[in-house]
């Protein structure tokens, strides 16, 4: 495993990306570059809230274990993963991945590579409020198909 940096985080209350963001690139100057992706309720389609639900014993400690595997498959200098739990309403962040690399393709697929495991393998559980009721929401082919092109 390199020696990159992580900065795992699992929230219940808001974050401000642009804030994270900025604070993780002026950390790490030396990165040739630095990718992020940045996952939002979506507005439309009805929908008034998104909550996410999780065992925060279990939770967290994987988010960990992911980073440590993002770190020890690309040569980074740091990974950032932040995620949100609770109850959001549209355009609300809910989580944002960030990697600094020497070089862009290393951060590209390590960042891909994370937000890839952090959808398919969700410690989380998700329901969506439309019309005033609430409905699970279950991983949708897409994401078994996503998560199956890394192995």
């Amino acid at each position: 495993m390199n020696a990159a940096a992580s900065d795992v985080r699992l929230l219940a209350a808001p974050f401000d990306p642009a804030r994270e963001l900025a604070a993780f690139t002026a950390a790490y100057p030396e990165a040739g570059g630095v990718v992020s992706f940045l996952g939002q309720v979506r507005a439309g389609d009805g929908v008034e809230a998104l909550e996410l639900r999780h065992y925060e014993p279990l939770t967290l400690p994987a988010m960990r274990a992911l980073a440590e595997r993002v770190r020890a498959r690309w040569d980074l200098d740091a990974l950032l993963v932040i995620h949100r739990s609770g109850v959001m309403e549209p355009g609300e962040p809910i989580v944002l991945v960030a990697a600094a690399a020497r070089h862009r393709r290393e951060a590209f697929a390590a960042a891909d590579f994370a937000m890839d495991h952090l959808k398919s393998e969700s410690w989380f559980w998700k329901r969506e409020k439309s019309a005033g009721a609430w409905r699970w929401i279950e991983p949708r082919e897409q994401d078994f198909q996503d998560i199956a092109r890394w192995e």
